[in-house]
Protein backbone atom coordinates (compact mmCIF):
# COMPACT_ATOMS: atom_id res chain seq x y z
CA UNK A 1 0.00 0.00 0.00
CA UNK A 2 1.41 3.49 -0.93
CA UNK A 3 0.74 6.18 1.08
CA UNK A 4 0.10 9.49 -0.04
CA UNK A 5 0.79 12.15 2.00
CA UNK A 6 1.52 15.48 1.51
CA UNK A 7 5.34 14.81 2.61
CA UNK A 8 6.82 16.48 5.62
CA UNK A 9 5.84 20.33 6.23
CA UNK A 10 8.33 23.54 6.49
CA UNK A 11 9.10 24.07 9.75
CA UNK A 12 8.71 27.50 8.45
CA UNK A 13 7.72 29.50 4.69
CA UNK A 14 5.29 32.40 3.40
CA UNK A 15 2.75 31.86 1.26
CA UNK A 16 -0.05 33.78 -0.03
CA UNK A 17 -2.59 33.95 2.20
CA UNK A 18 -6.60 32.32 1.79
CA UNK A 19 -9.85 33.21 2.95
CA UNK A 20 -9.56 30.01 5.42
CA UNK A 21 -6.65 31.47 7.05
CA UNK A 22 -8.62 35.36 8.23
CA UNK A 23 -9.50 33.98 11.84
CA UNK A 24 -5.68 33.51 12.17
CA UNK A 25 -4.41 36.32 10.61
CA UNK A 26 -6.90 38.85 12.43
CA UNK A 27 -5.48 37.17 15.62
CA UNK A 28 -2.31 38.00 15.01
CA UNK A 29 -3.47 41.47 13.97
CA UNK A 30 -5.59 42.49 16.81
CA UNK A 31 -2.52 41.02 18.95
CA UNK A 32 -0.19 42.76 17.62
CA UNK A 33 -1.45 46.03 17.33
CA UNK A 34 -2.79 46.23 20.29
CA UNK A 35 1.17 45.71 21.55
CA UNK A 36 2.54 48.33 18.98
CA UNK A 37 0.17 50.52 19.18
CA UNK A 38 -0.03 50.75 23.31
CA UNK A 39 0.74 54.23 24.48
CA UNK A 40 0.40 55.43 20.89
CA UNK A 41 -3.24 55.21 20.49
CA UNK A 42 -5.77 56.12 22.84
CA UNK A 43 -7.24 53.43 25.11
CA UNK A 44 -10.46 53.50 23.82
CA UNK A 45 -9.07 52.69 20.31
CA UNK A 46 -6.99 50.06 21.57
CA UNK A 47 -10.34 48.33 23.30
CA UNK A 48 -11.96 47.66 19.59
CA UNK A 49 -9.06 45.65 18.14
CA UNK A 50 -11.05 42.89 17.83
CA UNK A 51 -9.78 39.37 16.11
CA UNK A 52 -12.57 38.37 14.61
CA UNK A 53 -13.65 41.49 13.33
CA UNK A 54 -10.14 41.73 12.13
CA UNK A 55 -10.48 38.27 10.70
CA UNK A 56 -14.13 38.90 8.85
CA UNK A 57 -12.42 42.25 7.34
CA UNK A 58 -9.51 40.10 5.90
CA UNK A 59 -11.71 37.20 4.82
CA UNK A 60 -13.71 39.77 2.50
CA UNK A 61 -10.63 41.30 1.64
CA UNK A 62 -8.97 38.18 -0.09
CA UNK A 63 -11.96 37.04 -1.48
CA UNK A 64 -12.59 40.10 -2.56
CA UNK A 65 -9.39 42.26 -3.26
CA UNK A 66 -9.53 45.74 -4.23
CA UNK A 67 -7.31 45.22 -7.47
CA UNK A 68 -5.63 42.43 -8.79
CA UNK A 69 -2.27 43.50 -7.21
CA UNK A 70 -3.25 43.31 -3.74
CA UNK A 71 -1.84 40.25 -1.97
CA UNK A 72 -2.03 38.89 1.56
CA UNK A 73 1.13 36.91 2.39
CA UNK A 74 1.54 34.76 5.52
CA UNK A 75 4.28 33.18 7.49
CA UNK A 76 3.64 29.80 8.46
CA UNK A 77 5.51 27.74 11.49
CA UNK A 78 4.41 24.24 10.14
CA UNK A 79 0.84 24.95 9.51
CA UNK A 80 0.23 27.99 11.92
CA UNK A 81 -0.38 30.79 10.54
CA UNK A 82 1.99 33.27 12.61
CA UNK A 83 2.38 36.41 10.53
CA UNK A 84 1.00 38.28 7.89
CA UNK A 85 1.38 41.05 5.15
CA UNK A 86 -1.13 42.83 2.98
CA UNK A 87 0.95 44.46 -0.30
CA UNK A 88 -0.81 46.60 -2.81
CA UNK A 89 0.30 49.41 -5.42
CA UNK A 90 1.28 52.76 -3.52
CA UNK A 91 -1.50 55.04 -2.93
CA UNK A 92 0.57 58.26 -2.58
CA UNK A 93 0.09 61.28 -4.85
CA UNK A 94 2.60 63.23 -3.56
CA UNK A 95 6.03 64.44 -6.12
CA UNK A 96 8.35 62.96 -3.95
CA UNK A 97 6.89 59.58 -3.91
CA UNK A 98 9.02 56.88 -5.87
CA UNK A 99 7.86 55.82 -9.17
CA UNK A 100 6.70 52.21 -9.62
CA UNK A 101 5.94 51.95 -6.05
CA UNK A 102 4.13 49.02 -4.57
CA UNK A 103 3.52 49.49 -0.29
CA UNK A 104 3.39 47.38 2.32
CA UNK A 105 -0.33 47.90 3.75
CA UNK A 106 0.32 45.75 7.05
CA UNK A 107 2.85 43.87 8.59
CA UNK A 108 3.03 41.62 11.75
CA UNK A 109 4.34 38.94 13.64
CA UNK A 110 2.99 37.03 16.57
CA UNK A 111 5.14 38.38 19.61
CA UNK A 112 5.42 34.35 20.54
CA UNK A 113 6.78 33.97 16.86
CA UNK A 114 9.16 36.29 16.46
CA UNK A 115 13.13 36.47 16.36
CA UNK A 116 12.90 33.19 14.53
CA UNK A 117 12.94 34.71 10.80
CA UNK A 118 9.37 35.03 9.48
CA UNK A 119 9.44 38.41 9.62
CA UNK A 120 12.20 38.32 7.47
CA UNK A 121 10.92 35.97 5.50
CA UNK A 122 7.86 37.82 4.75
CA UNK A 123 9.99 40.78 3.73
CA UNK A 124 12.03 38.53 1.33
CA UNK A 125 8.48 37.85 -0.08
CA UNK A 126 7.20 41.02 -0.41
CA UNK A 127 10.02 42.09 -2.49
CA UNK A 128 9.77 39.15 -4.94
CA UNK A 129 5.77 39.92 -5.19
CA UNK A 130 6.02 43.33 -5.94
CA UNK A 131 8.70 42.73 -8.40
CA UNK A 132 7.10 40.50 -10.28
CA UNK A 133 4.28 42.99 -10.63
CA UNK A 134 7.08 45.04 -11.91
CA UNK A 135 7.36 47.56 -9.35
CA UNK A 136 10.66 49.14 -8.85
CA UNK A 137 10.20 50.39 -4.78
CA UNK A 138 8.79 49.61 -1.69
CA UNK A 139 7.46 51.46 1.26
CA UNK A 140 5.79 51.78 3.86
CA UNK A 141 4.26 54.31 6.53
CA UNK A 142 5.19 53.40 10.15
CA UNK A 143 3.23 55.17 12.94
CA UNK A 144 5.97 57.93 14.38
CA UNK A 145 6.08 56.20 17.49
CA UNK A 146 6.45 53.19 16.52
CA UNK A 147 10.49 52.33 16.81
CA UNK A 148 10.23 48.84 16.66
CA UNK A 149 8.65 48.55 13.73
CA UNK A 150 10.82 51.19 12.01
CA UNK A 151 14.13 49.46 13.09
CA UNK A 152 12.86 45.94 11.88
CA UNK A 153 11.96 47.66 8.46
CA UNK A 154 15.75 49.94 8.19
CA UNK A 155 16.85 46.74 8.71
CA UNK A 156 15.38 45.55 6.17
CA UNK A 157 16.54 48.24 3.68
CA UNK A 158 13.60 50.64 3.96
CA UNK A 159 14.42 54.20 5.07
CA UNK A 160 12.78 57.35 5.44
CA UNK A 161 12.46 59.99 3.65
CA UNK A 162 11.23 63.40 4.34
CA UNK A 163 7.50 62.16 3.95
CA UNK A 164 4.85 62.17 6.89
CA UNK A 165 1.27 62.33 7.00
CA UNK A 166 -1.43 62.87 9.34
CA UNK A 167 -3.99 59.85 9.33
CA UNK A 168 -7.61 59.95 11.06
CA UNK A 169 -7.50 57.11 13.72
CA UNK A 170 -11.22 57.26 14.90
CA UNK A 171 -13.32 59.61 12.85
CA UNK A 172 -13.12 62.11 16.36
CA UNK A 173 -10.81 64.30 14.79
CA UNK A 174 -7.86 62.22 16.52
CA UNK A 175 -4.49 61.86 14.24
CA UNK A 176 -1.50 60.08 14.31
CA UNK A 177 1.42 60.70 12.41
CA UNK A 178 2.90 58.46 10.20
CA UNK A 179 6.39 58.36 8.49
CA UNK A 180 7.36 56.77 4.86
CA UNK A 181 9.78 54.48 4.42
CA UNK A 182 10.90 53.08 1.37
CA UNK A 183 14.11 50.58 -0.92
CA UNK A 184 14.77 50.39 -4.35
CA UNK A 185 14.03 46.57 -5.71
CA UNK A 186 16.67 45.70 -7.67
CA UNK A 187 16.31 43.16 -10.18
Amino acid sequence: MHSHSPGPLADASVRTGRPTDAPAIGMVQATVYAESFQGILPEATLAQFDAGEFGSIWRTSMKNPPTPAHRVLVACAGDQVVGFAAIGPATDDDDAAPEKAGEILALAVHPDARRQGHGSRLLNAIADTLRAHNHETVLAWVPQGDEVTRGFLRLGGLDPDEAWRERDIDGSGATLREVRVWASLPT
